[in-house]
C-alpha cells in the first residue's frame, strides 16, 4: 500500500541568463503532493529559456523497468510552485524513481517522444522553418527516494538542447550608408533524434537542409551593433558542424547547398546614390515595384553545440559580401572588399571569436 508521503522535487537549472555562469539550485515545498519549483523558464517561441518565462513542464517517473507516471504536466502556480493534477507520491518501500523532464510540450514541439525502459528519445525532430515558431527545448534527468529526498528535495538540472543562433550588424563606413531590413540563415541541417540518456542528437541520414530568414524594422546600421533578427526572435537551430561554407566563386548558385548568413540590405552613397540593390537590377517586389532592398551574404563554417548561443555581428565598414544565392547575379561582390564578422559565443556564457570573411571573386556579369 502506498502510503501518504509527499514527493518532493526541486529543479536546478544550467538554463541561467547570460549574465549567470553557473546553475541555481532552488527551494523545496514542502507541500502535500509532488510540486517543483524551477529557477529557470521557458519560451513558445524563438525566445530562449529563462529564469522568469517557465510555465509547464512534463515529466515521466520510472521505477525500475517500470512506468511510475507518464508524461505528466506540472504547471506552474501562483505561488512559483509547479503542481499536477493528480498528485503523486515517494514510494512507501523507498524504492528508487528515475525522472525525465522537458519543455516544451511534445504538441509544441511537434515531435515524437517515448520514455520508457527501453527508449528514451525524441525521435525525427524537425526545427520549424518559421524563426518565429522555433522553441528552446530543454531537458533534465535526476533520480530520488523516499529516505533522501522526501525532506529535501530532488534537483533536477536542465540543459538547452539545441544551439540559438542571433545576427547582429554594424558599419562605421564613412561613404555608403547601409539600411538593413532582415535576415538569413542559409543551409543548416534541420532534422534530428535526441536521447534523454546521452543528451546526444543524431542527425537525419539524409542531412537536408533548409533556410531560415526573419524580417526585422528597417535599421540604418551606425557603429554600436544592432540585432536585425526581428519580433521573430533569436534563432533556435539543431546543433551540427556545418559540412562546408558556399563558395562564391566556385559555386554562386550553391548547388552544393554550402552554408551561409545573409542580410538584407540597401546600399546608398551619403548623398543618396543607390549601390545596391544594383542599378541595373530590374527585380520587382511582390508589389510590382523595383525593389529597393537585396541580399548579401558571406559563407559560413564552423560547429554549433547544443546550450550555446552564438552572435553573429556582421560589419559592413569595409564591404558587403557576395550577392546571395538564391537571388540574380548571385556570387557577384557587392562592393568589391571585404566584409568581416565577428562570433560571440554564449554558454548562456560568453566567449569571442573573431572572424574576418573576405568575399570571393564571384562571376562578373558587367563585363
Amino acid at each position: 500500500m502506498m502510503k501518504n508521503t509527499t514527493l518532493l522535487l526541486a529543479l536546478a537549472t544550467s538554463l541561467a541568463l547570460a549574465s549567470c555562469s553557473e546553475d541555481e539550485p532552488v527551494s523545496v515545498n514542502k507541500g502535500e503532493s509532488i510540486s517543483f519549483r524551477p529557477a529557470m523558464g521557458m519560451a513558445s517561441r524563438a525566445t530562449e529559456t529563462t529564469n522568469s518565462n517557465l510555465s509547464k513542464i512534463m515529466v515521466t517517473a520510472l521505477e525500475g523497468n517500470s512506468q511510475y507516471f507518464t508524461d505528466l504536466a506540472y504547471v506552474k502556480g501562483s505561488d512559483g510552485f509547479f503542481v499536477s493534477d493528480p498528485a503523486y507520491y515517494w514510494p512507501g518501500d523507498d524504492s528508487e524513481l528515475t525522472f525525465y523532464s522537458y519543455a516544451p510540450t511534445m504538441d509544441e514541439l511537434g515531435g515524437d517522444i517515448t520514455i520508457n525502459s527501453s527508449e528514451k528519445k525524441l525521435k525525427d525532430y524537425q526545427i520549424a522553418e518559421d524563426v518565429a515558431d522555433q522553441v528552446d527545448f530543454i531537458t533534465a534527468k535526476g533520480t530520488g527516494k523516499k529516505s533522501v529526498n522526501e525532506t529535501a528535495g530532488l534537483e533536477l538540472t536542465f540543459g538547452h538542447r539545441l544551439s540559438q543562433i542571433e545576427l547582429r550588424a554594424k558599419s562605421d563606413n564613412a561613404a555608403y550608408t547601409f539600411k538593413v531590413a532582415g535576415m538569413r540563415i542559409g543551409r543548416a541541417q534541420f532534422m534530428g533524434t535526441y536521447d534523454f540518456d546521452t543528451n546526444e542528437w543524431t542527425l537525419d541520414d539524409w542531412h537536408d537542409t533548409a533556410v531560415y530568414t526573419s524580417s526585422c524594422d528597417t535599421v540604418t546600421l551606425a557603429s554600436t551593433p544592432v540585432s536585425i533578427m526581428g519580433k521573430s526572435g533569436n534563432a533556435m537551430l539543431m546543433p551540427q558542424t556545418l559540412a562546408s561554407p558556399w563558395s562564391p566563386k566556385n559555386d554562386p548558385d550553391n548547388v552544393a547547398r554550402g552554408s551561409y548568413l545573409s542580410v538584407l540590405v540597401q546600399i546608398t552613397t551619403k548623398d543618396g546614390a543607390r549601390v545596391y540593390p544594383f542599378p541595373s537590377d530590374s527585380q520587382k517586389d511582390d508589389k510590382g515595384n523595383l525593389r529597393q532592398f537585396a541580399w548579401t551574404s558571406v559563407p559560413l563554417s564552423g560547429t554549433w553545440e547544443q546550450g550555446k548561443k552564438y552572435v553573429y555581428t556582421l560589419d559592413f565598414t569595409e564591404g558587403a559580401g557576395n550577392v546571395d544565392p538564391d537571388d540574380p547575379l548571385p556570387g557577384t561582390s557587392v562592393l568589391g572588399d571585404a566584409i568581416k564578422f565577428t562570433v560571440n559565443v554564449e554558454n548562456w556564457t560568453e566567449t569571442d571569436i573573431p572572424i574576418s570573411e573576405k568575399p570571393q571573386e564571384g562571376p562578373n556579369y558587367s563585363k
